[in-house]
């Protein structure tokens, strides 16, 4: 008995404990939600609210023309709070706004009537109707949809803004504009000039919904962003074009490992174009690294650092260009290596100027060393003064110094050596910055990508050419060094690319390639040089790395891709072009003035005068007029025929315009009466479409 009292008895406080906690819980949830309610509910809503950045919308890029290279596109997501309509506007609404949801965002309209009317019984204030970002003008037609055109405050629709970054030419000059991620780390100028472009970005307060997702609260505090600044820089949109389509071209023909181009224009320094492609694992080319700037671009160039090595020589000691140096048979010994000519058997006796000319390996060496070998710092003095010792100080970030081995490091080959371009490397940009020096009657120009940094149409700070030496070398020098880079394309080694329409000036470069501390069988091809070399507007480099193939030297791949640019350039600039004039007119006499045209109605002209005139061929139908006997002949005028460019000197503008016209060519005329006496464009040269062509009209 006292046994069954004992259970019981527990049993029963145990009871009453259970219900003296429950009452405690009980008594404790009517105090939290009851008397301390406004406390926590306070702490909730703090806890899902943050101050977060809002971010300011980015600057444009400019080209030269104000062309945009990259701009911030808005694009917005769609939330809505469904509480916000009054009843009566929600009801008359609701089916509309759901059919044209359902049109835009691809679900049902029933899907979209039930997700809404759900969201306003429960009360919910922010849902989002589509994933999907929208751009501006699909934003302004949904402003005028039902319930959406009464606004935020009136019908509860929100457009959450977001900006992305949209290149209108695709990936024209793509690394050069480059990129930023999120980590603010990038390259080009998206990423050297990114203190501009971001701008201050301002702050908001933000609520935490359900999705991770985050909804603005606009109590009045935020603070607004500060849109970036514009940059506009040197790039000239055709030249771009050209130069990215000549160089992607012979890449694929050479099926070359890598290539870059840079044009500059010679008095300003201002660079006009930039492209650098890389051969990708799937075969294709793409921009994936500035190596005519960036450190990974530092290459032996190979023969076109000879213009430094004769500059210093010519600096030291008096010599003519007629002075002879011999070469022996192809091969010279310095120490227990060897330096040889391209040309098996040698060269024998030359003249300086055939050494550059002929781009001797020997000559250089020998004469460097000659002169040098007792004070080399007096080599790398003058390499100083040209201002290859040091970077240039380029306007975007990752730009490559140069890499000259101190004197202490040097062995009895490194100056012979160094003379015709190897045991030391330089950006392409670097060595086309010394060639520009030369064009530029020895002015030494620091090359500008960046012009004006713009709020608007404001200027904020603008960047102007800067000297980097105003003299590099004596005037006798100067005058010396072009008369040798003209010759290397007149009777070079970069004869192949000479034309009668303007002259060009420059040097080919062929450098073997070094892997893991070995000299292989891969070359490094390059041409660089200015042109018209009488007047020089514009200089320019070309880079082709390890070229496949029977053709694999800087005369047969890179100085090809330099002529097609400067081709290109020369037929759209119409201020590089001397007019051809008319030629001399057929005698006069009983003959009337008949000079070129169309056949058939000079043939009917001349029958309906009774003046004889014929052909040797019957089936001309473009032709030139000339003198035999007492008759007009007819001689061929069909070069558009062949893709060049007509002589159209002598006919009338209708003709002209003609031919002119479909054979691609923009025409510009001067004048208004008469027949054509002068064209930009040398006859017989090739025709590049959309290029301009200037007639004289008298």
């Amino acid at each position: 008995m006292n046994i069954k009292k004992s259970i019981l008895l527990r049993v029963r406080l145990a009871f009453l404990a259970i219900v003296i906690f429950a009452g405690a819980i009980m008594y404790q949830i009517f105090h939290i939600q009851w008397m301390e309610g406004d406390k926590w509910q306070k702490m909730a809503e703090e806890i899902t609210m943050s101050y977060q950045e809002v971010k300011a919308t980015r600057g444009n890029i400019y080209s030269d023309n104000g062309s945009l290279l990259a701009t911030s596109l808005p694009f917005y997501k769609v939330a809505f709070d469904p509480t916000i309509a009054d009843e009566q506007l929600f009801n008359e609404n609701i089916d509309s706004l759901s059919l044209m949801l359902s049109k835009s965002f691809g679900q049902s309209s029933t899907y979209y009537k039930q997700k809404i009317t759900s969201a306003r019984q429960k009360g919910k204030q922010y849902i989002f109707l589509s994933n999907d970002l929208i751009g501006y003008q699909k934003k302004k037609e949904m402003e005028t949809w039902p319930i959406f055109r009464d606004g935020r405050l009136g019908g509860g629709v929100i457009f959450t803004k977001t900006d992305k970054r949209f290149r209108p030419f695709s990936n024209l000059a793509f690394r050069t504009i480059g990129f930023l991620n999120e980590n603010d780390y990038g390259a080009g100028l998206e990423y050297s000039f990114n203190k501009y472009l971001a701008g201050t970005n301002g702050k908001a307060l933000f609520q935490k919904i359900s999705g991770s997702s985050w909804r603005p609260i606009n109590d009045g505090s935020e603070i607004r962003p500060k849109d970036g600044f514009d940059i506009q820089t040197t790039i000239d949109i055709n030249l771009q074009d050209v130069s990215e389509s000549a160089l992607l071209s012979h890449l694929m023909q050479h099926n070359a490992d890598m290539g870059c181009v840079v044009v500059m224009e010679v008095k300003t320094g201002e660079i006009k174009a930039i492209s650098n492609l890389k051969k990708l694992s799937n075969g294709k080319y793409g921009e994936v690294y500035n190596y005519a700037v960036g450190s990974h671009g530092l290459r032996e160039p190979g023969s076109t650092f000879k213009l430094a090595s004769y500059m210093a020589l010519l600096e030291e000691k008096n010599i003519q260009l007629t002075d002879s140096i011999e070469t022996g048979n192809g091969e010279l010994k310095f120490y227990k290596e060897k330096v040889r000519d391209h040309k098996p058997g040698g060269y024998g006796k030359i003249s300086i100027l055939d050494a550059f000319e002929k781009s001797s390996n020997i000559a250089i060496a020998k004469l460097i060393d000659e002169t040098f070998r007792e004070n080399p710092q007096r080599f790398l003095d003058y390499l100083k003064t040209m201002g290859l010792t040091q970077p240039l100080g380029f306007q975007m970030v990752g730009e490559g110094k140069p890499n000259i081995p101190p004197i202490k490091q040097w062995s009895g080959i490194t100056l012979p050596w160094m003379a015709y371009g190897y045991g030391l490397e330089l950006t392409p940009l670097h060595t086309l910055t010394l060639f520009n020096a030369v064009a530029n009657n020895g002015k030494m120009i620091r090359p500008l990508l960046v012009k004006s940094i713009k709020k608007t149409d404001k200027e904020i700070n603008t960047f102007k050419t800067s000297v980097i030496s105003n003299q590099i070398c004596s005037k006798e020098t100067l005058d010396k060094l072009k008369i040798m880079l003209e010759g290397v394309v007149q009777n070079g080694t970069a004869s192949n690319i000479n034309n009668a329409e303007y002259k060009i000036a420059g040097k080919t470069g062929t450098a073997q390639s070094l892997k893991d501390g070995r000299y292989v069988r891969q070359y490094y091809t390059s041409f660089a040089g200015y042109f018209p070399a009488d007047n020089p507007k514009y200089s320019a480099i070309v880079v082709m790395d390890n070229p496949k193939g029977y053709q694999q030297y800087g005369s047969d791949v890179a100085a090809p891709v330099f002529k097609e640019i400067a081709d290109k350039i020369y037929a759209l600039d119409l201020n590089m072009h001397e007019e051809y004039q008319l030629a001399e007119k057929p005698e006069t006499g009983i003959f009337p003035v008949v000079q070129a045209g169309n056949r058939n109605d000079l043939s009917s002209m001349l029958n309906y005068l009774g003046v004889s005139n014929h052909s040797d061929e019957q089936e001309l139908e473009w032709v030139r007029a000339s003198i035999h006997n007492n008759s007009i002949k007819w001689e061929p005028n069909n070069q558009h025929q062949q893709g060049l460019v007509p002589d159209v000197r002598g006919m009338t503008l209708r003709d002209a315009l003609f031919l002119l016209e479909n054979t691609g060519l923009k025409v510009v005329v001067k004048g208004e009466k008469g027949r054509v006496s002068k064209q930009s464009q040398y006859p017989g040269s090739r025709a590049l479409k959309g290029s301009t062509i200037k007639l004289e009209i008298g």
